[in-house]
């Protein structure tokens, strides 16, 4: 059962929202459920970009349930969108021979060679909906083949063509003005994908209909022979809605009742207005392409009148960007979705970084180094929420985070630092014992006893490790000592490696050995090994990156590597020792 609460908080953007749908959904359709939507195209690999567009409205609905509401969340699957293009660099996809299918529906594409779903819309959905899965994402979705296919809207395209008027006059007050501005120096690209799926993805620049024969016609039959929608309609009677069609990709033509035909579709800018009176969504975000002079959201929101709807409130959300990895576009392969953020980060971390910032900031996701610093910067949010000193908004973003109205996500039982857990997944290159003898030492007083208590934070890192960073940056420990650099030391690069080793066996933990390392050049130095930075000497920092470097030479053969207390561990005190030894 949901858990019925007050608003976890009032400070945060997610609760503003939620004041604002309840009351306008109060206002719409007093008594029912709030209606939030999301729309995606399975055109390919769905991306961290096209999450927001989850996210943002997910993030609502959760805190309209947490407030006892009933709420759906629509996921509209534009599955019956053109297929545009062949994304480049999809795994068991022939892009030669893929070139055939262009103009069919999504879900009348085969799907990559060895995949076990029907077509090409399912093979991309269900990697999505596994993500949306383990994210605690609740939706309803919908495919928009079945809707068009089975007839759902049939009334609802009569409508349209019987006004196609009146659409076409909303729509001619943006032709009439200067065609969408060129990208200005400094603009942020909008997404590659969306400006090509002109058919169906949702964004500006794509087609409005068409003027014909039959005039303007906001309709696109998928033709009868080649399934294509490379069609172009040549009359059509108001009376008896037959519609005749000519396809320009094989020849073929035909006469059909469009009362009783289920064979195509409206085009995107009377679509998506149609679907927010169908559905009556209250609540919908638009991407910042959807937002210019005469796109699809503008122009919608003249559209949806001539359905008897109103267009959705919702903010404009900004792009997502990726750190670590190629910039976001799902044209091509390769592109970083959410399954490929969840094979490195726990869902919690994932949430919060589209929790904690409003939709109109943008944000990265990182799979470079910089993933290490953000789960640092998470686990002291996670410490401060738990005794108490984080500031309000950022114990609604944790909350958010951590739980949905269904209850909490699980979590790693025991949340070891995640570069920690990285260093020894490195150092242990998949040697399971090894990794637990390490991570049983960091903390002698709880010692861990299975892997499993941190899991699955610790596979999260593993695979991090083998999946983003380079071979030549990955940590091999030398077999045997370096014995030209030991050979060279003077008597106070001997004496640091001697205080170092004398000192293994009593500080052998990760607090103790991180003691011990940054102590070691300050007792050279005459100063206590517990004196703080501002009783030191500018020069102790100089003389500890010195050590510090001396010791990753010694051994992993690098001036960097894992944080050293970590490395020691790794490396256990024998070999340290045999490793160490001038």
């Amino acid at each position: 059962m949901p858990i019925v609460a007050q608003s976890t908080e009032t400070t945060d953007w997610v609760s503003r929202f939620a004041d604002e749908v309840i009351e306008e959904s109060e206002r719409r359709a007093p008594g029912k459920p709030v209606v939030v939507a999301s729309g995606l195209s399975p055109s390919g690999p769905i991306h961290l970009g096209n999450l927001r567009e989850v996210m943002t409205p997910h993030l609502v609905a959760d805190e309209i349930r947490r407030r006892g509401h009933q709420v759906r969340h629509l996921i509209s699957w534009d599955d019956y969108d053109r297929y545009r293009k062949v994304p480049k660099g999809i795994a068991g996809v022939d892009e030669e021979a893929w070139q055939e299918h262009i103009g069919k529906p999504l879900t009348s594409v085969p799907a990559p060679k060895g995949s076990p779903h029907p077509n090409w819309a399912e093979h991309f959905k269900a990697a999505m909906i596994e993500s949306l899965a383990e994210l605690g994402v609740e939706f309803d979705g919908i495919s928009q083949t079945e809707q068009y296919t089975s007839g759902v809207y049939r009334e609802q395209i009569l409508h349209a063509i019987k006004h196609r008027a009146d659409i076409d006059a909303i729509l001619d007050q943006y032709r009439t003005k200067k065609a969408p501005a060129k990208k200005q120096q400094g603009q942020k690209p909008v997404d590659e994908a969306e400006l090509e799926a002109a058919e169906g993805s949702g964004a500006a620049g794509e087609d409005d209909g068409s003027s014909t024969a039959a005039g303007y016609f906001p309709y696109k039959p998928y033709c009868g022979n080649c399934e294509k929608d490379l069609t172009t309609v040549t009359s059509y009677d108001d009376d008896s809605t037959e519609l005749t069609y000519a396809c320009t990709a094989c020849g073929f033509s035909e006469t059909v009742r469009l009362e009783e035909f289920n064979r195509g579709k409206l085009v995107w800018k009377v679509d998506w207005p149609m679907r927010w009176a169908y559905e009556g969504v209250v609540f919908e975000p638009s991407g910042v392409d959807h937002s210019s002079p005469g796109s699809s959201f503008q122009v919608g929101g003249q559209i949806v009148g001539i359905f008897g709807g109103k267009q959705p409130i919702g903010p404009m959300y900004a792009f997502v960007g990726i750190s670590g990895m190629a910039k976001m576009s799902s044209s091509k392969g390769g592109v970083p979705t959410p399954a490929d953020a969840l094979q490195i980060m726990e869902p919690q971390l994932l949430r919060w970084l589209y929790a904690r910032r409003r939709p109109n900031q943008s944000f990265k996701v990182a799979f470079d180094q910089e993933i290490q610093r953000l789960y640092d910067e998470w686990d002291r949010l996670d410490a401060r929420v738990a005794d108490g000193s984080a500031l309000p908004a950022d114990v609604a973003a944790h909350s958010r985070a951590v739980r949905t109205a269904a209850g909490e996500l699980p979590r790693t039982p025991r949340p070891l630092p995640y570069r920690t857990l990285a260093s020894v997944a490195d150092i242990t290159a998949g040697h399971e014992d090894q990794a637990l003898r390490i991570l049983s030492e960091l903390d002698p007083e709880q010692p861990l006893t299975s892997l499993d208590e941190a899991r699955p934070r610790y596979d999260k890192a593993e695979a991090w490790i083998n999946t983003h960073v380079p071979a030549d940056q990955r940590t091999i420990v030398r077999d045997e000592p370096d014995a030209e650099l030991l050979k060279s030391l003077d008597e106070q690069g001997r004496a640091s490696l001697r205080l170092l080793l004398d000192g293994l066996a009593d500080h052998w933990s990760l607090d103790g050995l991180t003691h011990l390392v940054y102590g070691v050049p300050k007792v050279q130095a005459g100063f206590s090994a517990d004196a703080t930075p501002k009783e030191l000497p500018p020069e102790i920092k100089t003389a500890q990156r010195s050590f510090f470097a001396l010791l990753y030479h010694l051994l992993v053969g690098r001036d960097t590597g894992p944080r050293l207390p970590t490395l020691l561990l790794a490396v256990g005190q024998d070999r340290v020792r045999a490793l160490l030894a001038a």
